[in-house]
C-alpha cells in the first residue's frame, strides 16, 4: 500500500497520522514544503521518505514528486492530506494519477461549494437556510429584500470565518459587496440558531466507526470579527438524533474512508419559513478533521487516539466500539484585550487536573481560538458550565 501524505509537517500534529499508517502496514511517502533538517524527528521516523517541493501551489512540484514514488515505490493507492487547504490538489493528483481511494476534482469541486452543498442535505431531508449566489448588487439586494435583514455574506467556497460578514442593513450589504468583488461570495438568511458539529470517521462502506459531537460557546463569526472569547466542548453523549443526522449526511455525500466534519443550526426560536424552536437545519460539511486542537478534545474525551484509529479504519476497515465518552473536553479562548475576572493561575487552582494544559497561540490561529487558550476536560456538565462561567467571565 503506497500511501502518499501531503504536508503532514503542517499541522505540526499531523505527523501522527503517519504514525498510524504505518502502524497498519502502509508505506508512508510525504511530501513536505519545509527543509527535511527542519522537520520534526518523528515525523522523519514513521515517513519511509519525504520528497521536499518549494510549495504545494507549485502544480508541476507535486506531478514531479508523485512521478518520482511512482517510479521509485509503483502505483501510488492513496493521496491524501487531511487538510481544507489542500484537499483540491489532493484531488486534482488523484485524477492524475488515477487513484480511486478518495474524491475526484469535479466531486471536491462541487462538495467544497457551500451553494452545492445545499441540495446534497436536502436529498436527505435536511433542511437548510435560503440562500443565493452574489453574482451583481442587483441579485443581493433583491434577496435581501425578500428575505428581510440580518443576513450572512461569506465566500462559497471557504473554510472558518474569514471574509464573514453579518449585514443589517442595504448600506451594510454594498459596503461587503464592494469589499469582497475579488471572492465568489454566498448571501444567507441570518439563522438565530445554536451551532453543533458531528464530527467522526466512516469506513469504505460509509459506515461511521467513530463520532463524536462539539457544541460552541459563542459565535466563530463574532469571535473573529469582534475579537471576543471563544470557547468549545464535546459533549458526553451522542443522542439517537445525532446519529440519525450523521447516518444522513454521510449518505447524502456517499462518504467513504474519510474524516468527516459537519455543522449544523439548532434554531433557538420559532422562524417563519425555515421551522419550530429545536429544529435542525444543516450548515456545511468539511471532508477532513474538524480543525485546530479537535482532534485532541476527541482523544481527552475517550482516551484514545483519533490519528491511529483514522488509519485503522480506512487500511483496515476495523475499529473498536465508543459506547460512551467518560469526558467532556473542551477549551476556552481567552483574548488579551478583554479584561477577566479569574485568572489563568485562579483557574489553575480552582480546577486543578482538569486543566490539560494552557497555551499561548500564535497570532495565525489566536486570530479565530483566541491569544491565550485554557484546555480541560470534565466528568460532568455541572463541573464544565462552572468552569466557563469562571473561564470567560469579564470585568
Amino acid at each position: 500500500m503506497n500511501f502518499v501524505f501531503i504536508s503532514p509537517n503542517y499541522p505540526d500534529n499531523y505527523w501522527m497520522f503517519c504514525r498510524g499508517l504505518k502502524k497498519y502496514g502502509a508505506k508512508v511517502l510525504a511530501i513536505v514544503d519545509t527543509p527535511y533538517n527542519s522537520l520534526q524527528p518523528e515525523l522523519k521516523e514513521y515517513c519511509d521518505e519525504c520528497y521536499v517541493v518549494q510549495s504545494f501551489s507549485n502544480y508541476d512540484d507535486m506531478v514531479r514528486a508523485l512521478g518520482y514514488y511512482t517510479f521509485k515505490y509503483g502505483k501510488i493507492d492513496w493521496i491524501e492530506s487531511n487538510n481544507e487547504a489542500w484537499l483540491t490538489l489532493d484531488a486534482r493528483l488523484r485524477d492524475d494519477f488515477n487513484v480511486k481511494s478518495g474524491f475526484s476534482f469535479a466531486q471536491i469541486d462541487e462538495f467544497q461549494s457551500k451553494a452545492a452543498m445545499k441540495k446534497y442535505y436536502e436529498s436527505v431531508n435536511i433542511p437548510t437556510a435560503r440562500y443565493t449566489l452574489v453574482d451583481s448588487l442587483d441579485t443581493a439586494l433583491d434577496f435581501a429584500h425578500k428575505v428581510g435583514y440580518p443576513l450572512v455574506l461569506k465566500p462559497d467556497h471557504g473554510v472558518g470565518a474569514s471574509f464573514t460578514y453579518k449585514l443589517y442593513n442595504d448600506e451594510d450589504l454594498k459596503h461587503y459587496y464592494e469589499k469582497t468583488l475579488q471572492y465568489h461570495m454566498i448571501l444567507e438568511e441570518f439563522v438565530d440558531g445554536t451551532v453543533f458539529t458531528l464530527d467522526g470517521i466512516c469506513d469504505a462502506n460509509s459506515n461511521i466507526r467513530f463520532l463524536s459531537s462539539m457544541d460552541y460557546i459563542g459565535s466563530c463569526m463574532e469571535s473573529v470579527n469582534n475579537q471576543l472569547s471563544m470557547a468549545s466542548y464535546t459533549t458526553l453523549e451522542i443522542s439517537d438524533e445525532y446519529w440519525q443526522l450523521a447516518k444522513k449526511t454521510i449518505k447524502a455525500f456517499q462518504l467513504k474512508n474519510r474524516f468527516f466534519h459537519c455543522e449544523f443550526f439548532r434554531l433557538n426560536q420559532d422562524v417563519e419559513g425555515l421551522g419550530k424552536k429545536g429544529f435542525v437545519l444543516g450548515l456545511e460539511v468539511n471532508f477532513r478533521p474538524p480543525g485546530g486542537i479537535c482532534p485532541d478534545l476527541m482523544n481527552y474525551s475517550c482516551d484514545i487516539d483519533v490519528y491511529d484509529l483514522w488509519a485503522k479504519i480506512i487500511l483496515t476497515q476495523q475499529s473498536p466500539e465508543f459506547k460512551e465518552k467518560p469526558y467532556s473536553a473542551g477549551f476556552a479562548g481567552r483574548r488579551n484585550n478583554l479584561n477577566y475576572k479569574y485568572s489563568v493561575e485562579d483557574l489553575k487552582k480552582e480546577f486543578g487536573k482538569e486543566i490539560i494544559y494552557v497555551k499561548h497561540l500564535p497570532k495565525a490561529f489566536a486570530a479565530a481560538m483566541g491569544d491565550v487558550l485554557v484546555v480541560a476536560r470534565w466528568k460532568t456538565k455541572e463541573r464544565r458550565e462552572e468552569f466557563y462561567q469562571k473561564a470567560l467571565m469579564t470585568i
